[in-house]
């Protein structure tokens, strides 16, 4: 073996290193995360029953329209906080942090009490049953009334992983989750409050959650650390946010919009079909987790290395995370295909339900390494600051899929759920290889895809 080869060996083990201990504490983040809805699901439908668990399923795609808006603004600032430390302007740093945590947290404080406001002619709007509607809509009146606190911790947890702390948000999550299952069996389990009371632990648990992330900030990271006065709110910070945070937002915000169009098209099959596909979504999104992160470790490495003008370094990170992908993708294809149906089970659905959720996976597993292969790509894309193609790109792929739901039904039935969300995938991995194919072969497209700054 040559120097050269012996040299990008050792090159392409410590990127996988690198991205392996990074993207882990987003994995265990994400799972632990999801496990807020888990114990609400677990301990609301086997203590309530399938009505509740409908109920609150019927929700998540209120609560995930929030949640993508937030998230998806904030995987802008993320990008903007790893190319200033890669570049070494620390100093713009927690300019970046004081400004949009200020400013996000007044602006979705202000939309969580319109969604409040507007919580029951919402979810008439999505065609949610009669007979879980006053329970959804119990359930939805008190979860948005934490979306503040995610705001402002989202803002914090992308500063943290833009400077290579993918550990801080992992442990907040922890303390937030014991939080919330404690929470869960007082409320719901003791005092039987029924949804309202998984509600409030949800809200409780992640005003902790924030809490915990903005101290720990506070003490343990100086960069993180701002005074509250006029120039909290910095012009450059504020600029260069919205730059790089309102595409893959308004792309966020179009798919969970997306989202409740195919949660009316889900309703129309039935309560039994919505408590088991919203069950089902449950478990595929924890699945989907090492994915997704693993996606997100690949786009700040990527942004770090692209602020330090390290061109050549970027390409190595691709190549080794889309390697690194298709083994965890295949791996949760395996993994779920055997176990859906009885992960499902555990929740307190029906047989009839269960079966409706087995089904489901066994025609959407076999597609994860698409959405995988796809989410490497589009993580080194965001990494080199190409948001707005990337944003784009899921918006067609969104369009893709709710045409093929509604236009399809006829000839698949509920399938239609699964088959057209793995078209979209199939579509998204075309975009993104076309885009990262024509970057190449024109390398000064972003600012010089090349070596040096």
């Amino acid at each position: 073996m040559q120097e050269s080869d012996i040299r990008n060996t050792g090159q392409h083990r410590a990127i996988a290193r690198t991205l392996i201990q990074f993207s882990l504490p987003l994995i265990l983040s994400g799972i632990l995360q999801q496990l807020y809805n888990w114990a609400d699901a677990f301990i609301v439908g086997n203590v309530e029953g399938e009505l509740a668990l409908a109920a609150i399923g019927a929700t998540g795609t209120v609560v995930n329209f929030y949640l993508m808006t937030i998230t998806g603004f904030t995987l802008g600032l993320s990008i903007l906080f790893a190319q200033a430390f890669g570049s070494a302007q620390t100093e713009f740093i927690p300019k970046v942090l004081s400004t949009f945590s200020l400013l996000l947290g007044s602006i979705f404080l202000v939309l969580a009490a319109v969604g409040i406001g507007t919580s029951s002619a919402l979810l008439r709007l999505m065609h949610t049953t009669q007979d879980t509607l006053a329970l959804a809509d119990s359930y939805l009146r008190i979860v948005l009334s934490g979306i503040p606190f995610l705001a402002v911790y989202n803002v914090y947890s992308a500063a943290l992983r833009g400077v290579g702390n993918s550990r801080a948000p992992f442990l907040a999550i922890v303390f937030s989750s014991v939080v919330n299952v404690a929470l869960d069996i007082l409320f719901v389990f003791l005092l039987r409050w029924g949804v309202g009371g998984a509600a409030a632990a949800t809200v409780l648990s992640q005003a902790a959650m924030t809490a915990f992330l903005v101290v720990y900030s506070i003490k343990k990271q100086p960069l993180l650390r701002f005074r509250f006065s006029r120039k909290a709110l910095d012009r450059k910070a504020l600029a260069q946010g919205v730059r790089l945070g309102i595409p893959p937002m308004i792309q966020s915000s179009v798919s969970a919009f997306g989202s409740l169009l195919l949660q009316n098209f889900m309703n129309g099959f039935g309560t039994q079909t919505v408590a088991a596909i919203t069950t089902a979504y449950r478990v595929d999104t924890i699945i989907l987790l090492p994915i997704i992160n693993l996606g997100s470790g690949i786009s700040t490495i990527v942004a770090q290395s692209y602020g330090a003008g390290e061109r050549q370094r970027t390409r190595s990170i691709l190549s080794v995370g889309t390697v690194l992908m298709a083994i965890v993708s295949l791996g949760m294809t395996a993994l779920v295909i055997p176990t859906g149906g009885y992960l499902i089970a555990m929740f307190g659905v029906g047989r009839e339900a269960t079966e409706i959720g087995r089904d489901f996976f066994l025609h959407i597993a076999c597609f994860y390494v698409a959405f995988g292969l796809a989410t490497a790509v589009r993580g080194f894309l965001e990494g080199l600051g190409d948001v707005l193609y990337s944003s784009v790109a899921g918006i067609v792929s969104l369009a893709v899929r709710i045409a093929a739901s509604y236009g399809l039904a006829v000839y698949f039935g509920s399938r239609i759920i699964a088959y057209a969300e793995a078209f979209s995938w199939g579509v998204l991995l075309i975009l993104y290889v076309t885009r990262m194919v024509w970057i190449r072969r024109h390398p000064d497209a972003l600012g010089g895809e090349r070596d040096g700054r």
